[in-house]
């Protein structure tokens, strides 16, 4: 599999007319080829794309859809359609705030105004260093455990204003 991360800066990338650089293209076409006569390909492929990559861009959709022989809506639908797709390449780590009722009530968007205090950033965003990006999400199950964060893909319940600027500082410097 072709490594992104040695991938030169974007300012040292040329693009084709479909907007991809050659190393992403590369990419691509090694994930479809691998995966084209697969049962249910396109959602493989996607999938792929998404945990190879990092996201599936608009480009990317286009190139999956020419390649599969597909209209864009179709991808374009999928991507959309599931919540651990992302157009926009992520950072190194990732926030999620539960905006489920316990944890909305019990305190979640003090959290988030926090957050974006301390980062500098959106909700919804990454961080211009590419280290945090900060979302929402729907009820993750731990409502006894409100309000709850999730990072990367561990829960933290029970989060206290006055102890969260200690997470996101652990984060930006690890």
């Amino acid at each position: 599999m072709t490594d992104m991360t040695t991938m030169p800066s974007p300012a040292e990338v040329q693009h084709g007319p479909d907007g991809l650089c050659d190393n992403k293209r590369a990419a691509l076409d090694e994930i479809i080829n691998a995966n084209i006569h697969r049962s249910g390909a396109m959602m493989v492929i996607l999938n792929t794309i998404q945990n190879t990559i990092g996201y599936v861009s608009p480009d990317m959709e286009r190139y999956v859809a020419q390649k599969l022989r597909v209209p864009v809506g179709a991808v374009h639908g999928v991507v959309t359609f599931y919540s651990f797709f992302t157009t926009q390449p992520r950072g190194k780590h990732t926030v999620k705030f539960c905006m489920g009722t316990a944890c909305y009530v019990g305190g979640v968007p003090q959290l988030m105004e926090k957050a974006k205090a301390l980062t500098g950033s959106e909700i919804g965003k990454t961080t211009p260093d590419g280290q945090l990006t900060m979302e929402v999400c729907r009820c993750v199950g731990a409502c006894s455990q409100a309000p709850v964060v999730t990072v990367d893909d561990e829960v933290v319940g029970k989060v206290k204003p006055n102890k969260f600027p200690q997470l996101i500082k652990k984060l930006l410097e690890g």
